[in-house]
């Protein structure tokens, strides 16, 4: 009889526990619903952020396939929980007021990051800081909603820009493709091209920075195959936008001018070059996951 008690007053906080936090994600949803709306519909940038959407569905699955290392020993953890609770509500407060001087991507910058911290303090409140230790990887994944800032996002872009010029140049080099440059300007056998912003390659980097952060967590367990892997997008991003530039404008010299103009593999083609780009991340991971650590050695 004793034991049935005991169950039924478990039972009974494991649902109050619940209750809380699904009340306070009820709320973070609210808080976070408008800022990334308006950032995804009418946000100049909102083609950068496709990816938004995914990320809780990828957490949601490392959450459910850990939950039982995850949600073991629950206890309420008040002095950790209500600070971030508190830290969210005072960042969205003042992104709020300050929503006229900030632009539709830092102001849905600020105010996911709010919400963000708002929702890891509902987690630690209801199921304490050990739960937040043991699962880290799918709530810190959580950040990969936050829109990049854009001071950082124009850095990462022009980096992308410069390094895809640089590639292009190289690769026309390498096939003999006479040429004039000047800055991003090519001049070409017929024509002019120059390698935009739009030519940088950020979405289809994002894209496989995410697929790396992946790669890292299920393959690799040592730090440093961990650092490389990251860094090999960059390259991996500019070596791919400089083949399909220099494809695309051999294509238009040699075939015809509508390929870098209007045509499918200009405008909407982007995916065709992407997978060769995924298929050489996968080559990396896996050469780094086959010289991995034995097991029982210590990481370095």
């Amino acid at each position: 009889m004793l034991r049935v008690d005991l169950a039924k007053l478990m039972l009974m906080r494991i649902n109050k526990r619940n209750i809380i936090f699904l009340l306070l994600s009820i709320v973070a949803v609210g808080m976070v619903y408008t800022p990334l709306r308006d950032l995804l519909t009418t946000a100049e940038r909102s083609e950068y952020y496709s990816h938004i959407l995914l990320i809780p569905l990828v957490s949601g699955f490392f959450f459910y396939t850990d939950r039982k290392t995850i949600f073991a020993n629950l206890k309420y953890s008040y002095t950790i929980g209500i600070p971030l609770l508190i830290i969210g509500v005072l960042i969205y407060v003042l992104g709020w007021y300050q929503r006229h001087q900030l632009n539709q991507n830092d102001y849905s910058s600020v105010m996911t990051f709010s919400v963000i911290i708002f929702w890891m303090g509902a987690f630690v409140l209801s199921y304490r800081m050990q739960s937040f230790q043991k699962g880290m990887f799918p709530l810190l994944f959580l950040a990969l909603m936050v829109p990049i800032p854009s001071i950082l996002l124009d850095g990462i872009t022009f980096l992308l820009q410069i390094g895809s010029t640089e590639a292009t140049a190289l690769l026309f080099r390498i096939t003999g493709m006479p040429f004039v440059r000047e800055g991003f300007v090519f001049d070409l056998p017929g024509i002019g091209i120059e390698v935009s912003r739009e030519c940088s390659g950020i979405r289809s980097s994002l894209g496989l920075f995410i697929t790396s952060i992946l790669g890292c967590h299920l393959f690799l367990r040592t730090r440093w195959k961990k650092f490389v892997l990251l860094l090999s997008v960059f390259p991996i991003t500019v070596l791919k936008n400089g083949i399909r530039i220099v494809t695309l404008s051999s294509l238009a010299i040699y075939v015809d001018e509508k390929f870098i103009t209007q045509s499918f593999l200009h405008r909407s083609g982007g995916f065709i070059f992407y997978i060769p780009a995924l298929f050489l991340l996968g080559l990396i991971l896996w050469w780094l996951r086959k010289s991995e650590v034995t097991p029982g050695k210590k990481d370095l």
